[in-house]
């Protein structure tokens, strides 16, 4: 097997869980009678692969047939898996197949305690009008969605780093179709989950991928793009998972009464502090 062949082989399933184009790549070497399997990982986050031997004739993994690996963020040359041959004297051939996604998929365990501040303006306050497994869009989903308006402020609810941003839509519509155009920011939190703030407006993010943002700093605007039949802000923390599920996570909030709590859909709340 050479190593553009195991390239076409990952290229193949890339793309299985995102339009984007993940700065990941996947390559073998050949040292003697043994192939290694390595990664790089070029992206601000941890990245997920499920790697599966479809092929594996007279050779035997280190790994097994099947493995799923987390490859560190800003990573060279990550190993995978070693192939040796079982007979060195007869012919071997590998191939297979991969899963990715970004993350670490098999993290189970996060901060539960985490006091969030809401997304928008301090002295502000908001409707929930959408809350943890709403009847709109939110089925078996925890996720939030605020009554902002086109252009008001989206603030950070947690400290993190800009792991993802998408800005150029500026397309919506009522059906699951059009959430390839929501505009997005994402960040990765320090115990390993991840925010998603959407339906930003267009050009409506002012943090780049790899800012470290601080809670209650400004990181864009919110709007009506994607998934979405009106102005509002989607808020959503979650794990991933390699086959592209999340694990979401309900949060608690600061509000007025500076007690910490989760936030019920049809209540409007107030900020009062970051």
């Amino acid at each position: 097997m050479t190593k553009f062949l195991s390239l076409l082989l990952f290229f193949s399933s890339l793309f299985l869980f995102s339009q984007k184009k993940w700065k990941v790549n996947f390559y073998n070497e050949k040292v003697g009678n043994e192939i290694s399997i390595f990664a790089d990982n070029q992206e601000e986050m941890p990245m997920s692969a499920k790697f599966t031997f479809t092929t594996l004739d007279n050779l035997k993994s280190t790994a097994g047939k099947e493995v799923t690996v987390v490859i560190p963020a800003n990573t060279n040359q990550f190993p995978i898996t070693t192939l040796s041959p079982i007979n060195p004297y007869q012919k071997n051939e590998f191939n297979y197949t991969s899963m990715v996604n970004f993350g670490d998929v098999t993290q189970e365990n996060y901060d539960k305690d985490y006091e969030y501040s809401l997304p928008f303006e301090k002295g502000k306050t908001h409707l929930v009008y959408q809350g943890y497994n709403g009847k709109l869009s939110h089925q078996n989903i925890d996720a939030l969605d605020f009554n902002l308006k086109t252009g008001d402020s989206v603030f950070a609810a947690r400290d993190g780093k800009v792991v993802e941003t998408q800005d150029q839509h500026n397309t919506n519509c009522a059906n699951i179709s059009c959430a390839k155009f929501n505009n997005k920011i994402v960040i990765m939190h320090f115990d390993g989950s991840f925010a998603d703030y959407a339906h930003l407006k267009q050009k409506g993010v002012v943090v780049k991928i790899g800012d470290e943002v601080r809670k209650g700093q400004l990181i864009g605007f919110s709007g009506n793009t994607g998934f979405s039949n009106g102005p509002h802000l989607h808020f959503a923390v979650f794990l991933n998972r390699i086959d592209g599920k999340r694990k979401y996570i309900p949060t608690k909030f600061k509000t007025s009464t500076n007690n910490a709590t989760f936030l019920e859909e049809g209540k409007s709340y107030t900020k009062t502090e970051d």
